[in-house]
């Protein structure tokens, strides 16, 4: 399901689920209790939620083609061809803070959440290329990493899941990245677990009086 959920006309949050289950998913139920953890410090927020188990597009040759071709020349089909990666880049850019679900596949990102970043990276839209080289052009927001494990130590030689991710929002200009990270599930369980939450309540500090008086209250994250 991809809905929109407007409480709060201030912060807007893009929630990403990447994770093929529905049901049981860690990295789904992690990503929901920091969006918890989050709104009961700062108030309700506008969140847009992509779920990309629902489906995404590939790159194609017509993608190719019609991204390469001025948008003032493009034909309709070349704009339809474009239309659903133009969502994703406009649900992105109206984000000020990213929540991103991601389990680790076979070391890593899921083909879902490739295909996103594929779909999101957009020259002159979400990055432009300059004399000094490529610039991201989503500077100011913040991203949360949700990273998922069976058997894989996060941010360990073998994870290439995490370091992708930084690179790719990196590359967009989003650098402020906060990773939670229940990593080894199948070993760890419940200790696993147990790490991510209290890295939640770390990275977020504790719910005070204050914290806790209304959406009024400044973004400090």
């Amino acid at each position: 399901m991809n809905y929109t959920h407007k409480n709060h006309p201030g912060t807007r949050v893009l929630l990403v689920n990447s994770s093929g289950r529905k049901a049981g998913s860690v990295s789904r139920s992690l990503a929901q209790e920091l969006l918890v953890a989050l709104e009961s410090r700062h108030g309700p927020f506008e969140i847009t939620h992509r779920d990309l188990a629902d489906g995404v597009n590939f790159v194609t040759q017509e993608w190719i083609n019609a991204n390469f071709t001025a948008a003032e020349d493009r034909s309709l089909a070349q704009q339809r061809e474009l239309a659903r990666s133009d969502q994703l880049v406009e649900e992105l850019v109206d984000a000020d803070l990213l929540v991103i679900g991601v389990p680790i596949y076979n070391f890593g990102v899921p083909a879902a959440l490739k295909a996103w970043v594929d779909m999101v990276a957009r020259a002159r839209k979400t990055f432009r290329y300059t004399d000094k080289g490529p610039e991201g052009l989503l500077q100011g927001k913040k991203a949360y990493l949700v990273i998922a494990s069976g058997g894989v130590p996060v941010d360990s030689p073998v994870d290439f899941a995490t370091p992708y991710m930084r690179q790719a929002l990196k590359f967009l200009g989003i650098s402020e990245i906060a990773v939670i990270a229940a990593g080894q599930l199948n070993s760890r369980g419940d200790d696993a677990m147990a790490a991510a939450r209290l890295q939640i309540a770390d990275l977020l500090g504790p719910l005070t009086a204050t914290s806790a008086a209304g959406p009024d209250v400044a973004m400090a994250m």
